[in-house]
C-alpha cells in the first residue's frame, strides 16, 4: 500500500470545520497515488481523501462528481494545494455490500439480510441511474449500507449520459469489467464512455462476488493466471466471452438471477431497477 503522505496543511482547517477541533486521524488507504483518512472529532466523523502525482486527477475528479451530482451533505469542501488535490466527505456508518454478505460466505445463513443488502444496493444505483449518471466503478466494497439506505463511494469515474466522457476511463476494476466494454477500451480508442449496461453487468458481478468471495469468472478453467497478466490481457480474454462463470455456488436460487445478467448480450440485461424487482422474488 505504500508509505502514506503528509496531512496536507490546506485540508486541516476545513477538516477541523467539518468534524471539530482536535481531530484524530486514521489512515485507511493509499493505493495509486490517493489516500484516504477518517478523521474523527467532537461533532462527527468525515473522509479525507487526497491525492498526490496522478492521483491529483483522481481527487479533483471526484470532488466535480460529487459537486456535479449534488448528494446533500457529501462533499463538505474541496480544494487544491502543496502539489496535491483534497477533498472532506461524509464518513457513512455502515457495512459494505461484501460485509454484509460475510454469513452466507461463511454458512452461517444470513441471507435474509443479505438479500435485502442487495436490493437495497440495487435501488441506489437504480436512482443513480435514473438522475442521468453511471457510476462506472461498482466493486464489493462501494456501496455502503447506512441507516437511510445505500451511500455509493468512490465516484471518480462517475459520468453523466450527455456529456463529454473521460480520457483514461479503463472500466472500473478490471475482474467486474463487461466484456463489450473491455472490447471497446482495449480498441484503443479514446475516450470511452460507460454505460448503464456495463454499469449492470458490474452491479451483478459484485453480487456474485459477495456471495462466493471470488470474481465471477473461473480464470482458472481457462488457464489463464490474472497474477500474470497485465489490466489490458485480462481484458482481452473477457472480451471474447470464453471465460465461463465460476461454479461455486453458496446459494443456488440467488446466482441463478444473476447469471443471465452476467452471460447475456448488454442489449439482453435488466435495468438495475428491473434487477431489484427480480431479485427481491429470490427464493432464501
Amino acid at each position: 500500500m505504500g508509505e502514506f503522505p503528509p496531512f496536507p496543511t490546506a485540508a486541516v482547517a476545513p477538516t477541523e470545520a467539518a468534524c471539530g477541533a482536535s481531530v484524530e486521524l486514521k489512515e485507511i488507504s493509499y493505493r495509486r497515488g490517493a489516500a484516504v483518512w477518517k478523521a474523527t472529532g467532537p461533532g462527527r466523523a468525515v473522509a479525507v481523501k487526497v491525492g498526490d502525482s496522478k492521483g491529483v486527477a483522481v481527487i479533483q475528479r471526484e470532488a466535480a462528481v460529487l459537486d456535479a451530482i449534488g448528494w446533500p451533505d457529501y462533499l463538505l469542501a474541496s480544494g487544491e494545494g502543496e502539489g496535491v488535490a483534497w477533498l472532506v466527505a461524509r464518513w457513512f456508518k455502515g457495512p459494505s455490500t461484501w460485509h454484509a454478505f460475510a454469513p452466507v460466505r461463511s454458512d452461517t445463513d444470513g441471507k435474509a439480510d443479505a438479500l435485502s443488502a442487495s436490493v437495497d444496493l440495487c435501488r441506489a444505483v437504480a436512482e443513480l441511474h435514473s438522475s442521468g449518471w453511471i457510476h462506472s466503478d461498482l466493486q464489493p466494497s462501494h456501496g455502503i449500507h447506512a441507516d437511510h439506505g445505500v451511500r455509493l463511494l468512490d465516484c471518480s469515474w462517475s459520468w453523466r449520459e450527455g456529456t463529454e466522457p473521460v480520457a483514461g476511463f479503463r472500466g472500473g476494476i478490471t475482474h467486474l469489467v463487461a466484456p463489450e466494454l473491455a472490447a471497446s477500451i482495449n480498441a484503443g480508442v479514446q475516450p470511452v464512455p460507460p454505460s448503464t449496461a456495463a454499469d449492470v453487468y458490474a452491479l451483478a458481478g459484485t453480487l456474485w462476488t459477495c456471495v462466493t468471495g471470488r470474481w465471477p469468472l473461473d480464470y482458472a478453467v481457462a488457464g489463464i493466471e490474472p497474477g500474470q497478466l497485465t489490466p489490458a490481457e485480462i481484458r482481452a480474454h473477457i472480451a471474447d466471452c470464453r471465460i465461463p462463470l465460476d461454479t461455486a455456488a453458496p446459494w443456488p436460487a440467488f446466482q441463478d438471477l444473476l447469471r443471465p445478467v452476467l452471460l447475456g448480450r448488454a442489449s439482453d440485461r435488466p435495468t438495475a431497477a428491473e434487477l431489484v424487482e427480480t431479485l427481491a422474488k429470490v427464493a432464501k
